[in-house]
Formats: C-alpha cells, sequence, structure tokens
C-alpha cells in the first residue's frame, strides 16, 4: 500500500513539471522576460518554443530570421502579455497563429517581410492594446483584418505599400487613439474611414499622395488633437479650402486663421505635369472659389458655444438694463431735488420781501402824517399877518 502511494505521489509531481520552467541555452531570462533575439546559432522556431518557461510574459524573438509563424505556436504561453516578432523574415501571418494569446496587450511584427494577411489572422486578441505592422510590404489590408481587436488604442501601418482603405477598415477601433498611416501610397481617405473612431487623438497621414481630403472624412474624430498631413501634393483648388476651414475649426480656440501658406506641397493645377487629359479638367482657382455653406462639424462644440455666447451677452443685456435703470432713477432723484430746493428759495425770497414793503408804507405813512403836523404847528405860530 505504501508503495503504490509513492508511486502515485510521483506521478503527480511528473504530470505537473510537464511544463518547463528553465531559461534555453540561447536565451537570456529575467524573472518574467525572455529575450531570444539575436540568436548566433541556427534553432528552429518550434525548439524554443517548447524550451520557453511558462511563466513568460515578455517574450522577444527580434532579429532572427523566422519565415513562419504556425498556428497554435504560443499554446503553452498562457501567460503572455508582451510578444515582439520584429526585424525578421516574416512574409505572413496565417490564420489563428495568436489564437492562443487571449491576454496578450502588446505584439510588435515591425521590420518584417508581411505581404499578405488573412481576416483571421489576429482572430481572439481582444485584449491587444497596441500592433506594429510598420516596415512591412502590406499593399492592401483585409477588410475585417481588425474585427476582434475592440480594446486596440495604437495601430502602426507606417512605410508600407497602401494604396487604398476600405470604408470599414477600422469599424470596430472603437478605443482607438492614435492611427499612424504615413509613408505609403495612399491618394484617397475614404469618407466614412474614421466614423467609429471618436477617441482618436493622434492620426498621421503624411508622406502620402493625398491631393485633396474631405473634410467630412474628419468630422467624426470629435476628440482629435494631432494630425500630421505634411509631404502629400496637394492641389491648390477648391477642394482644399473645406479642409482648411476644418483644420481652422480643430484649432479654433489656439489660432484664429490657418494660412495657405502652410501647405508647403501645394501645387496649383497650372504648375502641374501638362500630360493630364484636358478632359478630367480642374475646379475653379481659389479666388473663384463660390465660399460653400458648411453644416454644423461638431454639435458638442457648437452647443457649448451658443450656451457661452448666450450667456455672456443676457449677463451683459442685464448689466446694461441695471445701469439705464439706475441712471434714470438717479437723475429723477437728482431733478427732483433740484426742484425742492428752487421752491424752498423762492419762499424765502417772497417772505423777505414782505417786512420790507411793509416797513416802507408805515415810514411813507409817518412822512405823510408828519408833514401835515408840521404845516399846523407853523399855521399857528407864524399866522398869515405876521409873514406879510
Amino acid at each position: 500500500m505504501k508503495n503504490i502511494l509513492i508511486s502515485s505521489f510521483l506521478v503527480t509531481l511528473l504530470s505537473l513539471s510537464g511544463t518547463s520552467t528553465h531559461c534555453p541555452s540561447l536565451c537570456s531570462c529575467n524573472r518574467n522576460q525572455t529575450d531570444c533575439s539575436d540568436l548566433t546559432q541556427a534553432a528552429s522556431f518550434d525548439t524554443i518554443l517548447d524550451q520557453l518557461p511558462a511563466n513568460t510574459i515578455i517574450l522577444i524573438l527580434s532579429r532572427n530570421n523566422f519565415t513562419t509563424v504556425e498556428p497554435g505556436s504560443f499554446s503553452n504561453l498562457k501567460n503572455l502579455l508582451h510578444l515582439d516578432l520584429s526585424r525578421n523574415l516574416l512574409s505572413t501571418i496565417n490564420p489563428g497563429c495568436f489564437s492562443n494569446l487571449s491576454g496578450l496587450v502588446r505584439l510588435d511584427l515591425s521590420r518584417n517581410l508581411l505581404s499578405i494577411l488573412f481576416p483571421s489572422s489576429f482572430s481572439q486578441l481582444r485584449n491587444l492594446e497596441f500592433l506594429d505592422l510598420s516596415v512591412n510590404l502590406l499593399v492592401k489590408l483585409p477588410v475585417y483584418l481588425f474585427s476582434d481587436l475592440s480594446n486596440l488604442k495604437k495601430l502602426v501601418l507606417r512605410d508600407n505599400r497602401l494604396k487604398e482603405l476600405n470604408a470599414d477598415q477600422f469599424k470596430s477601433l472603437a478605443q482607438l487613439r492614435h492611427l499612424d498611416l504615413s509613408i505609403n501610397s495612399l491618394n484617397y481617405i475614404p469618407t466614412h474611414l474614421l466614423d467609429e473612431l471618436h477617441d482618436l487623438v493622434w492620426l498621421v497621414l503624411k508622406s502620402n499622395s493625398l491631393k485633396r481630403l474631405d473634410r467630412a472624412s474628419l468630422e467624426p474624430a470629435t476628440a482629435l488633437q494631432n494630425l500630421l498631413l505634411d509631404g502629400n501634393p496637394w492641389n491648390c483648388n477648391c477642394n482644399l479650402i473645406p479642409l482648411k476651414h476644418r483644420l481652422e475649426w480643430i484649432i479654433y480656440r489656439d489660432l484664429r486663421s490657418l494660412p495657405m501658406e502652410l501647405f508647403r506641397h501645394c501645387y496649383p493645377p497650372y504648375l502641374e505635369t501638362r500630360t493630364r487629359s484636358a478632359s478630367e479638367g480642374y475646379p475653379a482657382a481659389p479666388a473663384e472659389c463660390v465660399r460653400q455653406r458648411y453644416r454644423a462639424v461638431s454639435v458638442r462644440r457648437a452647443t457649448a458655444t451658443v450656451v457661452v455666447a448666450g450667456v455672456v451677452c443676457s449677463v451683459v443685456c442685464v448689466l446694461m438694463v441695471v445701469t439705464a435703470t439706475y441712471g434714470c432713477i438717479y437723475a429723477t432723484l437728482v431733478a427732483h431735488q433740484q426742484q425742492e430746493l428752487l421752491r424752498e428759495n423762492s419762499q424765502q425770497l417772497i417772505v423777505g420781501k414782505q417786512p420790507e414793503q411793509e416797513e416802507k408804507q408805515e415810514l411813507i405813512t409817518a412822512i405823510g402824517k408828519g408833514d401835515e403836523a408840521t404845516e399846523s404847528v407853523g399855521w399857528f405860530a407864524f399866522p398869515p399877518e405876521v409873514c406879510v
């Protein structure tokens, strides 16, 4: 019985130790990070993965000569969060290659030879936040390539050979904040490409083949703060004016207007090659452009602006009414006070003149009586006979 228990215990230990916990001899391990880059000795991709510790969180496999990744290659790395496969010779990503890495947060596939991707190349990576596909040979992307990447925050497609994008290309990337499409061959941005990217802050479109950009393409990106457009052969015609006004709207808090001179690579139609067919024609020159009527591009900003302007105008109007009312009341009180003062002064003058007139009348009466008395006294004192 004791031997049976010991045997079962050993079997349990062997089963638990089936997963490797040692660092491969060709790699360097530091806690939960395993660096297998710049391998000097030839080693197969599967051989290295079979030797990796199961608790690996960060795995660096850059600067090797790996040409392919087979489905299920990372089946023993359930805890992997960061995978770096940059600077290899990968030409394609087969469907389901990363399906076992549901917790993966960062995936770097930059500087490879990728030219073919499948709609399910990144399936089940619902926690992925960063995806770098820069410096590859991608010409076209499957429409639903990013359909499972609902948590993606940053997507880098810089320096590829992309010529066009589908309007639904980024439809599932509602949380995307940084999109880099620079150094490609894009000559047109679909009007509804950014419809679901309401949190987009960075948009890089520099060094493409854009000659025009519809202002309606930028309207859904209400959180946009950084827009890089340099290095494009813009056409200086009426089609560019709406973009100028849209950019002014985006930065209206910091800049009143956007000079046309900022479009350094902007060429008037008559300076382009004259091999262009005359039937294609060009829109009118900027001097002949008719100002278009623009609809509201940001309801939230427009509403806030109207509300603030209304409040300010209301306050100013109230202050003006209060000031005018106070002025009228003050003027009325001052006029009333002046009238009272005038009335009091006139009454005092009238009262002051009455005693003088009475005294004068009494004096005149007294003088008259005095004359009569003098005559009577003189008559008795000096009779007429004596005077003769």
